[in-house]
């Protein structure tokens, strides 16, 4: 009769097992526009994996979302979010888990892992995110109006200039712009920045070490002097209309980045795109403008990391990451043989050999409008101003983040 029993209690025990329910996970991730991808990444996960049910959600308006609910204490397990100020203010907040012993983490380019250690407000320890997708900026430019013309790539920022002298001579546009939409000035502006600047610049700035005066003024020279070889009135045009014009031939080249060629392929699907470094410097050391798109963070609140875990080992499956990267056009934060766009060979080299370095605005606060600053002084040309106004203005809208990391530095 106890063997009996014993044995019933076992059938017991695994009926139960059979039957429980699977532990949810929820991520929310910020990128409404690939919201189909991650419907598709969801329903494969659910479809291989019994023990635990994934959704995730692509709100609009998602970061505005994930403030309020985490003002509510309503968090989700796992976020996706960009490698900006967003993720420096909940790394700061303590809301994001330490996933130091997640093994994914070996599986990650050390570019990118530094870019987001770089973003942390003072050098804590830990690994806060899995960087996913990267973006990379430069110069895009029509294959067939090079070859036509016999142009070469440039190697340096004379080379480039000559390039663009030529362009005209020819008659055709060299470049267009859209600074109508403010936020457009950053792409030319991130791009020379980190091929001029140093990569630490905010955070030397913010310990007394030196000023964007000093470490930026080759950066707005050389800004402003791509201007000579804009559209007439660039500031009348907005970023569809320089995606436009692009597509239609109108210039030869467009200084932006891998994320607006879906917008100029839905006007152009034929267009022979490739894109190559900015070459800010005189030199031929570059450095290609590239930053963490979207990253998984674990909350520190999620109470099953161990699931949470197997969600991320499942976003990080090579055949997954491939699906992302062909339907975005993105960029692999993870080390392997992916197949990118072709319109993104002449960078390939570089990210290849992780030479890269984050966009200096995902360190700018919002506050500071920086894009606007930058509108305003191309469209009056006051360096000196612009420079004197950057610096004011920095230490005015990072006054906590001074001094806490003059504290840190101070106590360790």
């Amino acid at each position: 009769m106890r063997r009996f029993i014993s044995g019933l209690a076992v059938v017991l025990c695994l009926s139960v097992s059979a039957f429980a329910a699977p532990i949810e996970i929820e991520l929310v991730q910020y990128k409404p526009e690939a919201f189909r991808t991650f419907d598709a990444l969801a329903e494969k996960f659910n479809a291989t994996h019994s023990n635990i049910h994934l959704t995730i959600s692509s709100p609009n308006e998602p970061i505005t979302i994930l403030k309020t609910r985490f003002i509510r204490e309503n968090y989700p397990d796992i976020i996706g979010i960009g490698g900006d100020m967003n993720y420096s203010n909940f790394q700061d907040a303590e809301l994001l888990a330490d996933i130091s012993a997640y093994k994914g983490l070996g599986k990650i380019k050390k570019a990118y892992l530094d870019i987001i250690d770089g973003l942390k407000f003072v050098p804590v320890p830990g690994v806060f995110g899995v960087p996913y997708m990267a973006n990379a900026a430069g110069v895009l430019y029509n294959k067939d109006i090079f070859a036509e013309h016999g142009w070469k790539i440039p190697e340096s920022w004379p080379e480039f200039m000559k390039l663009c002298e030529d362009i005209k001579a020819a008659g055709i546009r060299p470049m267009f712009f859209g600074y109508k939409d403010t936020w457009t000035t950053l792409a030319p502006w991130n791009a020379l920045a980190v091929d001029i600047a140093p990569a630490d610049v905010c955070q030397r700035v913010n310990l007394g070490e030196t000023t964007f005066s000093k470490e930026y003024r080759e950066v707005a020279d050389k800004t402003l002097a791509l201007l000579k070889y804009a559209e007439d009135g660039p500031f009348a045009y907005s970023y569809n209309d320089a995606c436009t014009a692009f597509a239609r031939g109108e210039a030869a080249m467009y200084v932006i980045g891998n994320y607006a060629i879906p917008q100029i392929l839905s006007v152009n699907p034929n267009l022979n795109i490739d894109s190559f470094t900015m070459p800010g410097r005189d030199d031929e050391n570059h450095t290609l403008n590239s930053g963490v798109d979207i990253m998984f963070c674990v909350m520190e609140s999620c109470p099953n990391k161990e699931a949470a875990y197997e969600v991320l080992d499942f976003l990080l499956d090579p055949e997954n990451i491939q699906a992302y990267v062909d339907e975005q056009n993105s960029v692999p934060c993870q080390t392997g043989s992916f197949k990118l766009t072709p319109m993104l060979d002449g960078m390939r080299k570089y990210i290849d050999a992780g030479k890269m370095a984050d966009y200096h605005d995902h360190h700018y606060p919002s506050e500071m409008a920086v894009d606007a600053q930058i509108q305003t002084y191309l469209i009056h040309g006051d360096a000196d101003a612009f420079l004197a106004k950057f610096d004011k203005d920095w230490t005015r809208y990072n006054r906590d983040i001074i001094a806490k990391l003059k504290k840190y530095m101070a106590e360790h």
